[in-house]
């Protein structure tokens, strides 16, 4: 599909949307629950249905209510036998569920799309070899699992991707034997395994980090109950908070259409929030005060966005270590400069992350996604600070995070006309 935007000002109130961090989270912990759990969650993607798909093909059943925005779901029984899994493009649902199926046994298939295919899973593959599953990479990039992951102490670099430890501790729980993960190198995107901790909690599992190691245990436990004693149980109904990270990209049109003034506002946030990326109205500040060095460490998903402030304020903004953003939807660096030099902008790539040039004027100009929602939808923002008209192609791609994306952009003002190939 491709997009052309017409520059206009945005203003007006938007919702903010489900977290699909914390959807993945609660669905993943209901499914392996003791009963049947309600998840409101009123906003799907195709991340969100990937892991409701996948955990519905490791045998749970979860059926949704679009009227209510509520999901409901009956755990995972019967694990006899083999299974298929398609989780899509959504990198969080092959990291988080593949622990998982070890941990309960499960002959899985797994299938992905676009380049999740090729993104790393090591050292999280390993890990799970040595303690006792088998692995095969298939030479068409789907994955096949067998064997029953064992107890011990899983070693796990903690600077390659924090869905790994996620994984790790959603499978901890289902293990017959004891077990912990110990963690080596710098913690990045610490803010998502506190999400995932987080998550286990409401769920009655309690995650002791004490210096470089992680234990789950009951949450009524004393600290030193063996893991083994411990299951998730369901708190019979939960609600997904709102989404910082997508979010972000309303906090960053305000900025360019009113200076941040109130004229945009985004509603249904928890300003308490332990989602990494709530820190998007911290560093749009230290953008917009010029001459900015961002440590991208924690906040990767906020590297596009912020990104296009950067491009249309004065001065010269840093991102460093963003590396990881080479193995996303595409290779966020490049793509994230492609974007900027695209419209008029002045960016060039760094060994770890990016340095944005502030303009006074952006022309405007036509933008591959490269099939990257947040490339997509900051391009639009981007569309705000342009004196020429934008066009995007492959814009279809929000719908991996946020399909109502060019409706929320249209109803807040935005000038648009969407067409098919």
């Amino acid at each position: 599909m491709k997009v052309t935007i017409t520059p206009a000002k945005l203003k007006g109130r938007v919702k903010a949307i489900a977290s699909k961090s914390a959807a993945h989270r609660l669905l993943i912990c209901a499914a392996l629950a003791d009963r049947l759990t309600e998840i409101l969650c009123e906003e799907l993607s195709r991340d969100i249905e990937a892991t409701a798909e996948s955990l519905k093909q490791m045998g749970a059943e979860i059926s949704y209510d679009r009227e209510r925005g509520v999901f409901y779901v009956n755990p995972i029984r019967d694990l006899s036998g083999a299974c298929s899994m398609d989780v899509g493009e959504s990198g969080s649902t092959l990291r988080f569920l593949l622990p998982v199926v070890c941990a309960l046994g499960l002959r899985a298939h797994i299938v992905m799309h676009g380049r999740l295919g090729e993104r790393p899973l090591s050292p999280l593959w390993e890990e799970l070899m040595r303690h006792g599953c088998r692995l095969v990479r298939n030479k068409d990039g789907s994955v096949d699992t067998e064997g029953r992951l064992k107890g011990g102490e899983f070693r796990i670099a903690a600077d390659v991707s924090s869905q790994f430890i996620s994984g790790l501790l959603f499978a901890l729980p289902l293990l017959k034997e004891p077990a912990s993960i110990r963690l080596y190198g710098n913690v990045e995107s610490e803010g998502y395994i506190r999400m995932t901790i987080s998550a286990m909690e409401q769920f009655g599992l309690k995650t002791m980090w004490q210096g470089d190691v992680l234990a789950v245990c009951a949450a009524d436990a004393d600290a030193g109950e063996n893991p083994n004693r411990i299951g998730y149980r369901s708190p019979g109904s939960v609600r997904t908070e709102g989404d910082w990270s997508n979010a972000a990209f309303w906090e960053i049109a305000g900025m360019l259409s009113d200076g941040g003034t109130g004229g945009l506002v985004c509603t249904g946030l928890n300003e308490a929030s332990i989602q990494g990326d709530r820190a998007v109205r911290e560093l749009k500040m230290k953008i917009a005060a010029g001459n900015a060095v961002i440590d991208a460490r924690d906040v990767p998903d906020l590297v596009p966005v912020l990104s296009v402030l950067a491009a249309a304020v004065p001065g010269s903004t840093t991102f460093t270590h963003a590396e990881r953003l080479r193995i996303k939807e595409s290779d966020r660096i490049i793509s994230t400069v492609n974007m900027i030099r695209a419209l008029g902008g002045d960016a060039e790539e760094t060994a770890d992350g990016l340095i944005v040039r502030g303009k006074e004027r952006l022309r405007g100009g036509r933008v591959n996604s490269c099939n990257d929602h947040r490339i997509a939808m900051s391009a639009a923002v981007m569309s705000i600070a342009c004196e020429d008209q934008v066009v995007i192609d492959g814009a279809e791609a929000v719908a991996k995070s946020y399909p109502a994306f060019w409706e929320d952009f249209e109803k807040l003002g935005g000038k648009i006309l969407c067409e098919d190939y």
